[in-house]
């Protein structure tokens, strides 16, 4: 089965799943301005794909025998819609960074299902991180 060192980055990605779709979501309620209505619903789709993730992560970790986490990495919201985006785009950055790490220690022990589980999820990730950007460039 995997090792402890890939059970735990891909619980470290699970964190982060959770984190972000709660993340996300409190923004989508939280968000302001009638010009930021698109946004809200941005971030509500990126929730749930970001849910998505997760389930398919906790799947995965309780597969190879791991235990998977219910807490999830910090979240922080953030006060205008500016800060917020700018929040989730680092938060996509760090997926991005640790998603790589996973695919590596997959490949490396040869979990070819981890492995292309965390090649899916890091495009979207990537994809993620363009919206953020894009948002952050042309509308805030």
């Amino acid at each position: 089965m995997a090792s402890k060192e890939l059970l735990d980055l891909m619980n470290k990605g699970l964190a982060r799943e959770i984190q972000v779709s709660i993340q996300y979501m409190w923004q989508h309620v939280r968000i302001f301005g009638f010009t930021h209505l698109p946004i809200a619903d941005e971030l509500k789709k990126i929730a749930i794909q970001e849910m998505k993730h997760a389930e398919s992560i906790a799947d995965r970790i309780d597969y190879l025998g791991g235990e998977p986490t219910t807490v999830p990495a910090p979240i922080t919201v953030g006060k205008t819609p500016e800060e917020m985006v700018t929040l989730d785009k680092k938060a996509e950055e760090e997926a991005i960074t640790l998603y790589r790490q996973t695919i590596e220690k997959a490949m490396a022990e040869k979990d070819y299902v981890t492995w292309e589980l965390f090649e899916d999820i890091l495009e979207d990730e990537e994809d993620h991180h363009n919206t953020f950007s894009t948002l952050l460039q042309k509308t805030l």
